[in-house]
């Protein structure tokens, strides 16, 4: 049975949990391996609404069993926050199992994180202070403290200790905020060491043990691929790699473990946070569809950038992550438009290019060269086959795969669990 990756194609809030909630009681396991609780994951079951920051969106799937992997960065308090949350909705969960070489988000990560783009004013990257940032810079400058340091306390004094020797002086003289106590951190995390202790795993040998069993591994991205901070929109990208092969240094598991790559792909585009962003509108459309889609951030509650479909954006991704199937979602918002404009190329300087441009300064000054389609306006959202869409709603979805790089397997055509579409099996 294979390992799946699941991942944005755009820049995030795809609607990774929909295409990764389709998979249903077939998962094994829901693995995430990159980012924090940064993301937000929005889930519609039996119209229950659940919104997940930290845990893998398919933790709501009978039987599967929830990971961390190495690749994550964990805030221990919003682990806990989230577990008992969906306990008091009458969710059945398992706690995750989590890998002891995973980083650990400590307060002063959270700190530095607001103080840091505070003082950038214009320059901002539009980071969500979780403290996601600092916390893998110190794991890159080889001081961060790791899920495992909270098993010894010695260790874990010497590494709090020594991380804040460096921390202070920068909260105290930069910055000119008081020194952080590393008693108090120290007390703080050894609070979680023994609710932790018995879910602790090495995940290289659950995963690779789970693979060679048959069994479904599902492994979840957070963010997306062109918020990569190797192949995104740098600087304005997150700090982990949520591309597809981020999935196998994130857990421990090798490239030919993983036998599909699931693009999640919303039907125009989104933008949280600063970056550029060639097909954004700044008129009614736009507001239309932050209205109708309802384009809020699941985790900052901040109003999404809004734009018309991006092929080369996909495109680039497509071909990176050698997706094998994209899942297609929120559809169903389109419907009203006469046309329905979609970026097939560039202008840049007075050239058309048909590819997305290696340079920054070309995105920068990258003007959407549109083909226009035939909208619709019938209410698709009570359709489940592509059979019952109607014809320009199946022309949109078929010229969206030709110029996208790999088939539309899954299309959403609503938030719930039960509206979407299957032209193709995930498995």
């Amino acid at each position: 049975m294979p390992g799946i990756v699941v991942m944005g194609a755009q820049w995030g809030d795809e609607g990774k949990g929909k295409a990764t909630d389709q998979l249903g009681e077939r998962i094994d396991y829901c693995v995430r391996y990159s980012g924090g609780n940064n993301a937000g994951h929005t889930i519609v079951v039996g119209g229950e609404k659940y919104v997940l920051h930290l845990l893998p969106s398919g933790i709501l799937n009978p039987g599967a069993v929830p990971v961390l992997g190495n690749g994550v960065v964990i805030d221990l308090d919003v682990l806990y926050s989230e577990l008992e949350a969906l306990e008091a909705r009458g969710a059945d969960v398992q706690h995750p199992k989590i890998s002891s070489a995973a980083h650990v988000i400590t307060t002063y990560h959270q700190t530095l994180d607001k103080l840091t783009e505070r003082f950038l004013g214009k320059a901002r990257i539009g980071t969500t202070g979780r403290g996601v940032g600092p916390a893998y810079s110190d794991k890159v400058n080889r001081i961060g403290i790791r899920v495992q340091d909270l098993f010894d306390e010695s260790i874990l004094t010497k590494k709090v200790e020594a991380a804040l020797d460096q921390k202070n002086q920068l909260l105290v003289k930069v910055y000119n905020r008081r020194a952080v106590d590393p008693a108090q951190v120290i007390e703080h995390l050894l609070s979680f060491a023994e609710r932790l202790r018995p879910h602790v795993v090495d995940t290289s040998h659950l995963l690779n043990d789970a693979l060679d069993a048959g069994e479904v591994v599902l492994f979840e991205g957070a963010q997306a691929h062109h918020l990569d901070v190797d192949h995104g929109t740098y600087p304005y990208v997150t700090s982990s790699n949520p591309v597809a092969a981020g999935a196998c240094v994130g857990t421990g598991v090798g490239p030919t473990r993983i036998d599909r790559v699931v693009g999640v792909v919303k039907a125009y585009t989104t933008r949280v946070g600063s970056g550029p962003f060639p097909t954004e509108l700044h008129d009614e459309d736009g507001e239309r569809l932050r209205t109708v889609g309802a384009e809020f951030g699941a985790t900052t509650g901040r109003p999404r950038r809004c734009g018309w479909y991006d092929a080369l954006v996909v495109g680039a991704a497509a071909r990176s992550n050698a997706f094998t199937d994209i899942f297609l979602t929120k559809l169903d918002i389109l419907g009203g438009w006469e046309k329905i404009p979609v970026c097939v190329a560039y202008d840049i300087d007075g050239v058309r290019h048909d590819r997305y441009p290696a340079s920054q300064s070309d995105f920068h000054h990258a003007t959407p060269v549109y083909e226009y389609l035939d909208g619709w306006t019938e209410d698709i959202s009570g359709c489940r086959t592509f059979e019952e869409l109607p014809a320009a709603t199946q022309a949109y979805v078929l010229r969206l795969e030709e110029i996208s790089g790999a088939r539309i397997s899954g299309i959403g055509v609503g938030p719930g669990r039960e509206q979407s579409i299957m032209r193709h099996d995930l498995l």
